[in-house]
């Protein structure tokens, strides 16, 4: 058995194998007998919609003096709750924001986190005893601005289907869940996922180091709805040396939803530890409910999901009939896809919405299907990707070699 110190050194003197999820997993599928004194870290990750996430901010608003505390708060729209210090006559106010707070339709806090993290200009709006106060900020203004996840990385994901025959709005589709079971909407990073390498929860307690979004955070518990079946975590993070493209909103056709990605180093330390790292899409079930009254119809697995498809879309311009309304463009759940340009790289997350919705086929992908008693349902919409989550996988992997991400626990 092995200690995390003792990774730790054979990292200071560039003799420790890392591997990311991907590459681990590469291994197991040629054959490869590995065991724990063959690897000493993997770098788990997963990147989707995860509900539970909001921030807290303290935002100068206005000079000290201009009002005793505020009742109502607005960045770039979005309501904020003031609170929980009322900073008192300092003209500024300590905030919390949530990932699925909104503007409207077309934006929410996990478009507001993001243009945070990206250092884009950031309107305030301000209410205190019937004044109005207004300001412009960037992340570089904020004294503080933390995010946190209430419940994130759930090891165990469901896929949702509508059984009825009329369309189902919901944070689980973007335009609306067809039914009768005419399409299924799937989330998870399968194989690659933390929880799924580190279910009993062995390098994720309290206090382990991850990176949250591209900046290093660490795991404060079990989230909330966690259980022994499905456990999920709480993380926390400075929003300070966040990746801009690790996060964002994410529109549904029930209201805004925020994505973000996290990454988690599994140190190897025995057979124990490497057992799940072992464990294959193919492996790993998903259960098939209904978006209606969450009934468990049936089980599929992550291998129809991520090993028989493609990652991400691709776009042909060629086949692009130039239609007056780009419905791709205008469906994008992340705005990800523009007339002419084609998709940002780094604003997408491989949902798949243009795939179903341009009819010419300027968008094309094999997004593969999920058999329900006997039928065969076209995957339409993932709310997790797979491409971005080997992507941090791959960061974190580069910071543990480099020394810049020290692993903790014992």
């Amino acid at each position: 058995m092995k200690t995390v110190q003792e990774i730790g050194e054979k990292i200071r003197r560039g003799e420790a194998v890392v591997y990311t999820a991907a590459e681990f997993k590469a291994l197991v599928r040629e054959g490869e007998a590995l065991s724990a004194a063959d690897v000493d870290v993997v770098t788990t990750g997963t990147c989707g919609v995860m509900s539970g996430t909001a921030a807290i901010l303290s935002v100068p608003v206005a000079p000290a003096g201009s009002f005793e505390r505020a009742e109502k708060v607005w960045l770039n729209g979005v309501p904020c709750l003031p609170g929980p210090c009322p900073n008192e006559r300092l003209g500024l106010v300590d905030l919390i924001v949530s990932g699925t707070a909104h503007a409207g339709s077309d934006y929410g806090g996990g478009h507001l986190l993001r243009d945070l993290a990206a250092g884009n200009r950031i309107e305030v709006v301000a209410e205190a005893k019937n004044q109005t106060f207004e300001a412009a900020v960037t992340l570089e203004d904020l004294p503080f601005a933390r995010m946190f996840t209430t419940r994130s990385a759930f090891k165990n994901y469901t896929a949702f289907v509508n059984r009825r025959p009329t369309m189902v709005s919901t944070i689980f589709s973007v335009r609306g869940l067809r039914g009768p079971c005419r399409e299924v909407s799937v989330s998870g990073c399968g194989e690659i996922n933390p929880l799924q390498n580190d279910p009993a929860r062995l390098s994720l307690g309290a206090g382990a180091s991850v990176l949250l979004n591209g900046a290093a955070g660490i795991v404060v518990g079990e989230g909330t709805r966690s259980s022994p079946e499905r456990p999920n975590l709480s993380i926390s993070a400075e929003i300070c040396g966040m990746r801009s493209q690790y996060l964002g909103g994410f529109r549904t056709s029930a209201s805004p939803e925020c994505f973000i990605s996290i990454a988690v180093p599994i140190p190897v330390l025995d057979e124990r530890s490497l057992a799940p790292l072992r464990v294959l899409d193919e492996e790993i079930p998903i259960p098939i409910a209904d978006i209606n009254d969450r009934k468990v119809l049936g089980e599929g697995s992550y291998g129809a999901v991520w090993q028989t498809t493609d990652r991400c879309v691709q776009y042909y311009p060629d086949w692009c009939e130039d239609c007056s309304v780009c419905f791709a463009a205008e469906t994008c759940p992340t705005g990800a896809f523009s007339k002419g340009k084609g998709i940002d790289r780094n604003r997408c997350i491989d949902c798949g919405t243009c795939i179903t919705v341009c009819p010419s086929s300027a968008c094309e992908g094999d997004y593969g299907s999920l058999r329900l008693r006997g039928r065969k349902i076209p995957i339409t919409l993932r709310q997790s990707s797979r491409r971005r989550a080997e992507e941090i996988c791959i960061d974190l992997k580069e910071k543990i070699l480099s020394g810049d991400f020290p692993l903790s626990g014992r």
